[in-house]
């Protein structure tokens, strides 16, 4: 009978949500693939502030991986970034992985970690990225992916401390006073 009741009532209102249960407590327990296939460990950057960057190869922001690379040279040992390449944004980041880590590095001279190419907006977006932009995660606040080259800083802790939209460079009095803050 019980069974049958709730065989019911998921009929009626529908299955619960488990898509929580791929959301990790803090930024330090992510594991995602790299644009390599490696495997980038967050818990490695411990102690270090970290600029998740989503990014696009036919962007006219794409040149800021130049001052994405300038920043993590600037800070080495301090702070990490992390690119993500998405597609989402006008199909701006068409290739595969492999071929997007070949532009980087020939074009910009990427040597910070990149993640694989992911989803950063809309039902099958990623977690890290369900993370970044949901309180709930974050325990810092809702926001929306809203174009290529959104970048999220998080402190020495782990917490989200800033989000900085697209238009915000990378080498911006904003961005590196964010990143000098004790």
């Amino acid at each position: 009978m019980l069974l049958s009741m709730f065989f019911f009532l998921n009929f009626l209102f529908g299955a619960p949500d488990n898509g929580d249960q791929d959301i990790p407590a803090t930024i330090y327990d992510f594991k995602v693939p790299g644009l390599s296939g490696e495997t980038i460990d967050f818990s490695k950057f411990k102690g270090k502030k970290i600029l998740i960057v989503n990014t696009a190869s036919e962007c006219g922001y794409t040149p800021q991986y130049e001052e994405l690379e300038a920043l993590y040279k600037k800070y080495e040992g301090k702070l990490v970034i992390v690119g993500f390449p998405s597609n989402d944004f006008g199909k701006q980041e068409p290739g595969s992985n492999k071929e997007i880590a070949a532009f980087c590095k020939k074009n910009y001279g990427v040597t910070f970690p990149m993640g694989a190419k992911l989803v950063v907006k809309g039902n099958d977006m990623a977690p890290i990225y369900r993370w970044l932009t949901e309180a709930q995660y974050n325990d810092f606040k809702n926001t929306s992916v809203k174009w290529n080259f959104q970048k999220y800083l998080i402190d020495e802790k782990g917490k989200l401390v800033a989000m900085f939209p697209s238009k915000v460079k990378p080498m911006s009095e904003e961005i590196v006073k964010a990143v000098d803050k004790k």
